[in-house]
């Protein structure tokens, strides 16, 4: 009896790389990515996503593409012609090609998350599937929606006159996805809690977005070299070090988040000449507490993240190429294909220790500089020796150049302490620990004392997730880890605040003694592989000094008052900023 050849595991789908208006002869820059293979239903449809083409603007049902199913062991794309052609403009106005372009790209980021934390990663809601419509509605907007288990998309008619489609973009299309991967991963992220943690929302789904389009090669090979880039014509396999700077490299398209939608929405929010966001140019601070109001908007305040993450790619890409000697041509030139490689690799190395960051933060009231800890911590667990780049010391100084250095309760070298408090093991199970969340809370509970977790007992306290996962280093080395999730949460009035903590938490100049107030804690533990505590993540409940900002910051921004703040948050979001003002040349480097 023979065997049948084995199915193959991934397929080839065309997508736009970048944006529509970014164009290289006068085409659009295509490229083909690789996504899990299966058998599509129309749509597509898949195992996690399934494009939904419904028009709420127009009450239009788009007809949905029908797949090939798999033909001598191979997979068809069914654009990948068309979009090599010499004029593939046709591809803008194709409903069909709008759907496979959303779901390659939605799927594709899915793959990067899971690829970094060693597991499967859910959404934030009860469901497997991710809803995705390309053209929800007629808007300058996107957003996720948990309420709707959706990906949104708009479209609308820019200052040239044509049609700007929001699903074509790869960085909008990536940013959003990563809303909805990290709603499934922290869901607390997106309570209302400081300007910070509605901040990160915002700056690591740029982050995500910016990073993963260096994994395209060949599209980075050819910004670098074009017209747009400053590119030598003459020599096309060729490029000059002197290009290649930091300040250059801020200006190029690679490093400007949505280029159509930020030219086309020139006339709404006045000065974007060439990106939605470009985060990369914010100028540092010389100290947190010098960012303002301005830096309440979430957007705003998630560029701080973006900046400083992005800078330290740049100083770690130009540090690779400064170390190039066989790459050198005549002594002089580069060769691209090795420039290319070199900011290929440092940015998937960081847009790993950016996604595995995830498991090392707390899971409520996130700050910059936990995050910061965070990335120190996933990095050095799975790679100790960072003298070659030094991607931590990096990413220290650039933090800090924007008022962010990792919690006093840290290390010397901004990683996390180990956890080394007594706690005891004799009464819970090892395999169930692994993955059961009933394990866990009963570990929780029987070190819940001020000499072990140093939980307050009176709050609600629950084991919200718990996941083993499977890291892999640069050398080979594996790392296996239970990351295990708890939140606390307690309602109180407003009264009771300064009685019931010591030191106490203060009450927000205005607010009734009778106001109900919840507050939230929470922690993530890092057990091993043999089932014992290596790290406690924790913000703790009754931490006055945390607490007492937040509440003041939700009480002057009507979060008491307006309980539909909450309600889909991200469509609020995005539509405050696109109707924001420019960001100030002096505030760029």
């Amino acid at each position: 009896m023979m065997l049948a050849p084995p199915k193959p595991r991934t397929r080839k789908l065309t997508i736009i790389a970048q944006d529509p208006s970014i164009k290289v002869d006068g085409k659009i820059l295509m490229t083909e990515v690789d996504v899990p293979a299966e058998e599509f239903a129309p749509g597509p449809r898949g195992y996690r996503a399934h494009v939904i083409d419904y028009d709420t603007s127009t009450g239009t049902l788009y007809v949905s593409l029908q797949y090939d199913p798999l033909k001598d062991g191979q997979y068809l794309d069914p654009f990948k012609e068309r979009a090599a052609r010499a004029n593939n403009e046709s591809l803008v106005s194709d409903p069909q090609f709008h759907q496979q372009n959303v779901y390659a790209i939605v799927m594709r980021t899915l793959a990067r998350f899971e690829f970094a934390l060693g597991r499967r990663v859910g959404w934030g809601f009860h469901g497997h599937q991710l809803s995705i419509a390309p053209h929800a509605f007629a808007d300058a907007n996107a957003f996720y929606s948990e309420q709707d288990q959706a990906l949104v998309f708009g479209y609308f008619r820019g200052v040239s006159g044509k049609i700007v489609f929001s699903c074509l973009s790869h960085d909008v299309v990536a940013h959003e996805t990563t809303h909805a991967l990290l709603d499934g991963l922290r869901q607390r992220y997106t309570d209302p809690s400081s300007p910070e943690q509605a901040g990160f929302h915002e700056g690591f789904s740029d982050v995500v977005a910016l990073l993963s389009v260096f994994s395209l090669r060949e599209i980075v090979g050819i910004l670098l070299t074009s017209s747009q880039s400053r590119g030598n014509p003459e020599a096309p396999d060729l490029i000059d070090p002197k290009e290649l700077t930091v300040e250059k490299l801020r200006e190029s398209v690679l490093l400007g988040l949505a280029k159509e939608m930020g030219h086309e929405m020139a006339g709404v929010r006045g000065n974007r000449a060439n990106a939605l966001r470009r985060s990369v140019k914010l100028r540092p601070f010389d100290d947190a507490q010098k960012y303002g109001e301005e830096f309440d908007e979430p957007h705003r305040r998630g560029e701080i993240l973006v900046a400083a993450i992005l800078n330290s790619f740049l100083e770690v890409w130009k540090k690779r190429i400064d170390r190039l000697k066989h790459g050198r041509i005549s002594g002089s030139m580069l060769d691209l294909e090795t420039v290319v490689e070199e900011g290929a690799n440092a940015a998937d190395q960081l847009l790993t220790m950016a996604i595995r960051a995830l498991d090392y933060a707390p899971p409520t009231d996130l700050q910059f500089c936990d995050y910061l800890s965070a990335l120190i911590t996933a990095d050095k667990e799975v790679a100790p020796d960072d003298s070659k780049y030094g991607y931590r010391s990096i990413l220290i100084a650039n933090f800090a150049r924007y008022g962010i250095k990792p919690p006093t309760s840290a290390n010397a070298d901004g990683s996390w302490k180990m956890f080394d408090k007594a706690v005891t093991y004799d009464r819970s199970h090892f395999e169930s620990m692994l993955r059961d969340p009933d394990e866990v809370f009963r570990f929780i509970w029987e070190n819940r004392g001020d000499e072990a977790l140093d939980l307050d007992d009176r709050a609600y306290t629950k084991v919200i997730s718990v996941r083993p996962c499977l890291r892999i280093g640069p050398d080979g080395f594996t790392l296996r880890e239970t990351v295990a999730e708890y939140i606390q949460m307690l309602t109180l009035r407003a009264e009771e605040l300064e009685i019931y903590f010591d030191p106490p938490i203060n009450i927000p100049d205005g607010m009734d003694e009778h106001q109900e107030v919840t507050l939230y804690g929470g922690g993530a533990l890092i057990f091993d592989e043999y089932g014992h505590v290596k790290y406690h993540i924790n913000n703790r409940i009754n931490n006055a000094n945390r607490q007492s900002p937040r509440l003041e910051y939700l009480w002057k921004y009507g979060y008491f008052d307006d309980k539909s703040e909450t309600e889909n948050v991200f469509a609020r979001m995005h539509l405050q900023r696109a109707l924001d003002l420019p960001t100030t040349a002096s505030e760029e480097f």
